[in-house]
């Protein structure tokens, strides 16, 4: 059985975070499927996802690690082709990749106790996201 859905948010430019954790049950749930997978894709070159403790003093140090493991900067080869200001936010983005993938097990996702599915945005604006939720598995 596969199904696949969209989720749709805005965001407020770079390092914001937002929690998919429930919106991605939600889909699983919708589905029925029991034992299987399910793949979370962020569509967009400047936005990944992921696995974190999805709580304040996260949302603000992951962004800011980024930031100073791969500042902004005009000196990156992307900034001297389009002059656009985001280097970083690309090079940030692929460090951390656009995919996750996440057990299925009893109709539930297994992640553990603090492990939340988030969307991190990279690029310096504000942007309206897309992330294609895919569930393979069985009923």
């Amino acid at each position: 059985m596969i199904h696949q859905e969209t989720i749709a948010f805005p965001t407020a430019g770079h390092g914001a975070m937002t929690d998919l954790t429930e919106r991605v049950q939600r889909i699983v749930t919708a589905s029925r499927v029991q034992t299987g997978l399910v793949h979370v894709f962020a569509i967009g070159s400047t936005a990944a996802v992921g696995v974190i403790e999805f709580e304040p003093g996260l949302q603000r140090d992951l962004p800011e690690t980024l930031d100073r493991l791969i500042p902004p900067s005009r000196a990156y080869g992307h900034e001297q082709a389009w002059h656009d200001g985001n280097g970083h936010s690309h090079l940030q983005a692929t460090l951390l990749g656009p995919s996750l993938t996440v057990p299925i097990t009893a109709g539930r996702l297994r992640l553990g106790t603090w492990q939340q599915i988030f969307h991190l945005e990279c690029d310096i604006h504000a942007r309206q996201r897309n992330v294609v939720v895919t569930v393979l598995g069985e009923g």
